[in-house]
């Protein structure tokens, strides 16, 4: 017997930290109220990602199942009762198997590319547009050649149709499912960032000399390095200088929104009010009326800029 697919059934896409100082070896006794925390805001893809994301996807692929099985039962109820089951669990079973596709993608080209420049906005185009024919292509292949498979070790065959026609008919669904895999993924990663991003300390502890200037976080507009000091921008204009480098201070303060921006230079993020580009790749962060050069060769810190997003001077 030969059996085919009916070609007109849908199938749907697939510790609070303290206030605790803590010491640091950077020479001059560097003394900030931070907590330890993991890096965050990585592109690559995520383990925890996966098992998180396909943990909903994997329940949301299998009611799927149930629903489309059973409608086909209802629409066509002279097939065979295990036929529907058969169809829609091997296209649920290949999709499973191809969740890697989604979620490596979703790393390699994250949604922050779309606040870029036009040349991030085409890799992001790029990199998903051939990820989903693929995830298309290898999607069907599995499908199919398991409903072979199994039509044949019960003596039958399996008719799929048109090869061309029926690739397009599934590419258009397809395509939805990835867009639902890749978006459950990056909402998997947002949280996950969002519990492992470690709450703001209230002040930084400022060693000027003989004094201690404790400033609130938000006070703090920039750090410049000045030789064997860093020179700390506050809001109300004072500029204490403190014996530590850059380097130092950007790994106590990295965690908490600022970033280097030039090799001279840490910004506040969240006292960012612009970005004015340069040429040649350059910017300029505007943080009220002070003004911080963002070099090219910190591309990354553009996009940590960007995805920021503008903010009022307090």
């Amino acid at each position: 017997m030969t059996e085919t697919t009916p070609s007109a059934v849908p199938r749907a896409p697939r510790a609070r930290q303290g206030a605790g100082a803590e010491q640091s070896d950077a020479g001059a006794g560097l003394q900030a109220s931070v907590t330890n925390g993991a890096p965050v805001g990585t592109k690559s893809a995520d383990r925890r990602d996966l098992l998180a994301g396909g943990t909903i996807l994997l329940a949301v692929t299998l009611a799927f199942l149930v629903v489309n099985a059973l409608t086909v039962l209802a629409d066509w109820p002279d097939l065979r009762p295990w036929a529907p089951w058969l169809w829609e669990g091997s296209s649920a079973f290949a999709l499973m198997l191809l969740i890697w596709l989604p979620w490596r993608a979703s790393g390699a080209a994250p949604s922050s590319l779309l606040h870029e420049e036009w040349r991030a906005r085409g890799r992001f185009l790029a990199v998903h547009l051939s990820a989903a024919i693929l995830f298309s292509l290898l999607h069907v292949v599995l499908m199919v050649g398991m409903r072979h498979g199994v039509y044949a070790l019960l003596g039958e065959v399996y008719d799929y149709g048109p090869p061309i026609e029926k690739f397009i008919y599934e590419l258009r669904k397809d395509v939805l499912s990835y867009a639902l895999f890749v978006g459950v993924f990056w909402g998997s990663r947002s949280l996950r960032e969002a519990r492992e991003t470690p709450l703001r300390p209230v002040s930084f502890d400022i060693r000027d000399g003989g004094r201690l200037i404790r400033a609130p976080l938000n006070d703090i507009l920039a750090a410049t390095s000045a030789g064997n000091y860093v020179e700390f921008v506050l809001a109300d204009g004072r500029r204490p200088l403190m014996r530590v480098t850059l380097s130092a201070v950007e790994g106590e303060l990295a965690r908490f929104g600022f970033v280097r921006t030039h090799r001279g230079w840490l910004v506040n993020a969240a006292r960012m009010t612009g970005l004015r580009p340069e040429g040649s790749g350059d910017w300029t962060v505007e943080l009220g009326a002070l003004e911080a050069p963002l070099s090219r060769r910190y591309a990354e810190a553009l996009d940590r800029l960007r995805t920021q997003g503008l903010r009022p001077p307090a």
